[in-house]
Formats: C-alpha cells, sequence, structure tokens
C-alpha cells in the first residue's frame, strides 16, 4: 500500500477507470482525442488500470512511462484541466476518500510534469 485507505482495491480502481472515462469519452474537448488515438479500449482500460494500479497500490502490474505517449498527442495545456477536473469528479465518485485525495494528487502532479515537458514556456503563458 503506498498511504491509500486499506480498503483501496483493484475493483475500486477498474471503477475509477470506467467512470472516468465514460466521462471524458463524451466531452467535447477530450472526446476527440481519445476518440481519434483509441482503436481498443478494452486494452486501453487495461492498462489504464494496471497504471493505476501500480500507482496506488504499489503493484508491479505496469511497466514503462505514459510520458512517450503523450509527446505525440495533439493536446494543449487546456486539454490537461479538463482532464484534471473529470479525473477528481471520478476519484471522489469511485474511490475510498482517502484514496481519492492520494490519486487527485498524483493526478495533479502528472498533468504538471506532462505540462512541463510538453509546451513551452510561450505556449503555457497562454
Amino acid at each position: 500500500m503506498t498511504g491509500t485507505d486499506a480498503q483501496l482495491t483493484e475493483e475500486h480502481i477498474t471503477a475509477l477507470v470506467y467512470g472516468f472515462y465514460a466521462r471524458a469519452r463524451v466531452d467535447a474537448l477530450l472526446g476527440p482525442v481519445f476518440a481519434a488515438e483509441v482503436d481498443d479500449w478494452d486494452h486501453h482500460h487495461l492498462v489504464i488500470r494496471a497504471f493505476w494500479s501500480r500507482v496506488l497500490l504499489g503493484t508491479d502490474r505496469y511497466g514503462g512511462s505514459p510520458y512517450p505517449v503523450h509527446v505525440r498527442l495533439p493536446v494543449k495545456p487546456e486539454h490537461f484541466e479538463r482532464w484534471l477536473a473529470l479525473f477528481r469528479e471520478a476519484a471522489v465518485a469511485f474511490l475510498p476518500p482517502e484514496a481519492a485525495l492520494v490519486a487527485i494528487g498524483k493526478a495533479e502532479m502528472m498533468a504538471a510534469s506532462f505540462k512541463a515537458g510538453l509546451f513551452t514556456l510561450t505556449d503555457r503563458a497562454d
């Protein structure tokens, strides 16, 4: 366990992933990006569930780094803000309270890191 609720389970993570993507896929800003990039939703869900299992439960189900996948995506800073808003909603809805706070904190750090790596200072000022 990595500092989250003792009762956090893989089932919670599955609910988080499916709940988040149910919202993101129909979102006016994020939906088109996902529609253009994800061909196999079952596989995508599996990978993202493994990622969050590693982050929240400390498992070894995910190997690698998510950053290289995101470098090639046609995203702008506002995509990350929207992603975070939807992720926060899903975390609160589907995870135990303490785990939701941890997950949101991890997502916020990840988004800040990705934005710093993807956008120049000029881009971020917009």
